[in-house]
């Protein structure tokens, strides 16, 4: 079996997870679900310290049959030679808001500011990030109750260089946690991801993830939702140095 069926096998394995939900008070609450995400982006690397990109990306829940949200992003990134990093982004996004008297697709725009740090050890590249990001509705007051949705995310990720091996695994832990005025704020998500990448050379970068997110103190205390997620990304590098 050679590696591209090997990978759709996982995707099929997967898959089979399917969606899970009950009912509570007349109110459907999924507790399981299937998510498929990908993404196409150009980065443009300046130097060896600026770099900027842009991205769109799609995303599908209910067992991967719905589009959950699909949004265009803009991010640029400064590294310095201590092995700090700064960077930012911007999102325009269409949230679909399959809930509720008002359905349809919402339009959304969310900023980030990063500030991380990265290092190695022999083989092992470690990185760490801490990021803020702050959400909103567009067209929506505060009148009508769209309050900033505010995270603080700190992240630990690590890369291990495996020698003749062009698949390197990569994996990350994430904490989100959720400020917004008027909502119960404190720790709501955790995301577990491992993946691998392949340089295409003057082709771009391929790459595959598999991750795990568990919503943390939610309003169903016994059910906390948990969605598989397999994502997949194309990003092709123009470096003008």
């Amino acid at each position: 079996m050679n590696k591209i069926n090997k990978i759709a096998l996982i995707v099929i394995t997967l898959s089979f997870i399917g969606l899970k939900s009950f009912s509570q008070d007349g109110e459907t609450i999924v507790v399981n679900d299937f998510e498929t995400w990908t993404k196409a982006g150009l980065k443009l690397k300046l130097d060896k310290k600026w770099s900027f990109g842009l991205e769109q990306q799609l995303r599908l829940d209910s067992n991967s049959t719905e589009v959950e949200a699909y949004f265009t992003e803009f991010n640029a990134q400064y590294k310095t030679e201590m092995g700090l990093v700064f960077g930012g982004g911007f999102r325009f996004i269409r949230e679909n808001d399959n809930e509720g008297k008002r359905q349809g697709y919402e339009n959304h725009i969310r900023f980030n500011f990063d500030l991380g740090y990265k290092h190695s050890i022999k083989r092992l590249k470690l990185r760490y990030r801490v990021r803020f990001q702050t959400k909103n509705e567009l067209g929506k007051s505060k009148d009508e109750g769209d309050y900033a949705n505010n995270h603080l995310r700190l992240k630990l990720g690590g890369e291990y260089n495996i020698k003749k091996w062009k698949f390197d695994p990569k994996i990350s832990v994430e904490l989100f946690h959720h400020m917004e005025e008027g909502e119960e704020n404190g720790l709501d998500k955790f995301r577990a991801t491992i993946g691998t990448s392949y340089d295409l050379k003057k082709y771009g970068d391929l790459g595959l993830f598999y991750r795990l997110e568990r919503e943390l103190n939610p309003t169903y205390i016994d059910y906390p939702k948990i969605s598989y997620i397999v994502g997949l990304s194309y990003i092709y590098t123009i470096k003008l140095n």
